[in-house]
């Protein structure tokens, strides 16, 4: 099925759901027609930011049936919280094989389960009801990716030999919402939550262009989590204030550090490594994003805050908290980095643009829900790494059950350790 626009409907329109509103001006072919999310207001304030930037004219829906019924959608992205996210989908899946309406995809956020039967069964179901399938993975489409794996492959790899190694880390001062914190209700702390964009885009980079992601093996993994900042009474209790209790960081923390390496063999058995590092513990200007390649002649370094434009602030200018100089800033003052659209420099306006044009296409997005269950077995069995304490062998047994102990509330530094 081709047309020549395609109509997307959004289901959350939170935090991450303005990042994807904002990013839709440099979209082209697609337009915003209807939104859904269980918070009324939510759902007005996306809606109002769609019509403000001119790129839909959205209907605000009562349910995710309705928003599916709606003939002027066809297409759905998924950027409602972790633990709505399969519910969501088998509704999607019960409204097209009821007959309640068509579609032509869907595209989910990151990650795609939390765990990897929640993944598996996200899949399952965009095969059953024949839907296209995006998984929005912003980093891998920022234009500093892009440019960067052209450049260490053409001119790089092409002489010297392909690239073994590629470290990847996101960082930044803690989620905006409380439910990110719960290990129950997110799949786990920063591993899960920050990971998946470190885990995908190093492997991305160590993929040689137009190879599919099997060209590189998994072989082993070791990771390790802690718990560094936010189970110190002080910062416990400043988490259970702002969500009123029900985070408790004190007796069911989530882990605010992760590292991993996971060793790949490619087609020639040589052994490739990526290094990831996430931290909810990192207190700098804002979000930092840096990714790192090696070769055997090249290198190659990006960091989200080595910015093209700087403001300073002496002390006698004061401003409230706020984010308008870069994603998670921690400062209101001095000499300031500024991201000036962080939804082009995080990929987010490239990615919805593959997605639309796909599924108008008619083809599978390049990034999508296989490399999304692929993300998910990759991240539990870093879990299970850290909890063992060893490094684990790919695949391991019993990956499809397991369910980390953050995520089931068991798991505690404190009193583990």
């Amino acid at each position: 099925m081709s047309k020549k626009r395609l109509g997307v409907g959004i289901i959350g329109g939170g935090f991450i759901g303005k990042f994807h509103i904002r990013s839709w001006v440099s979209v082209r072919d697609g337009d915003i027609n209807g939104v859904f999310d269980k918070s009324l207001d939510a759902a007005n304030e996306a809606a109002s930011l769609i019509k403000q930037l001119n790129v839909g004219e959205p209907k605000i829906h009562n349910s995710v049936a309705e928003l599916v019924a709606d003939p002027k959608i066809d297409a759905v992205w998924i950027l409602a919280p972790n633990f709505t996210r399969l519910e969501i989908m088998e509704e999607i899946v019960d409204a097209v094989e009821t007959g309640k309406g068509e579609l032509i995809g869907v595209a989910c956020e990151k990650p795609l389960g939390r765990n990897v039967f929640e993944a598996k069964k996200m899949l399952e179901l965009a095969k059953r009801a024949k839907l296209l399938d995006g998984y929005l993975e912003d980093q891998i489409f920022s234009p500093t990716t892009v440019r960067g794996k052209e450049l260490i492959w053409t001119r790089g790899a092409n002489i010297a030999g392909r690239p073994y190694l590629a470290r990847a880390a996101e960082e930044h001062s803690g989620p905006h919402m409380p439910w990110f914190w719960e290990g129950s209700l997110q799949g786990g702390g920063v591993l899960n939550d920050m990971m998946c964009h470190s885990v995908e885009v190093g492997r991305h980079l160590l993929t040689e262009p137009g190879k599919p992601r099997e060209s590189l093996t998994p072989v082993k993994v070791t990771a390790h989590t802690e718990c560094l900042k936010w189970q110190n009474p002080k910062y416990a209790n400043i988490l259970s204030k702002n969500s009123n209790g029900k985070v408790d960081y004190i007796n069911r923390p989530a882990e605010d550090y992760a590292r991993s390496i996971i060793e790949y063999r490619d087609e020639q058995g040589e052994k490739v490594i990526v290094e990831t590092t996430t931290s909810w513990a990192f207190v700098g200007a804002g979000l930092r994003l840096s990714m790192e390649v090696l070769g055997p002649e090249y290198s190659l370094a990006i960091n989200s805050l080595d910015t093209d434009m700087k403001i300073f602030l002496s002390r006698a200018i004061s401003g409230n908290e706020g984010e308008d100089l870069v994603e998670k800033q921690n400062a209101e003052g001095g000499l300031m980095p500024i991201v000036s659209n962080e939804e082009n420099a995080y990929g987010y306006d490239v990615e919805n643009r593959h997605m639309v044009q796909s599924f108008l296409n008619g083809k599978r997005p390049e990034e999508n829900f296989s490399d999304g269950v692929n993300v998910t077995k990759l991240l539990m069995t870093a879990y299970m790494s850290a909890e063992e304490e060893r490094t684990i062998k790919f695949t391991p047994d019993n990956l499809d059950s397991f369910i980390p102990k953050v995520a089931k509330g068991e798991w505690n530094p404190k009193l583990n350790k």
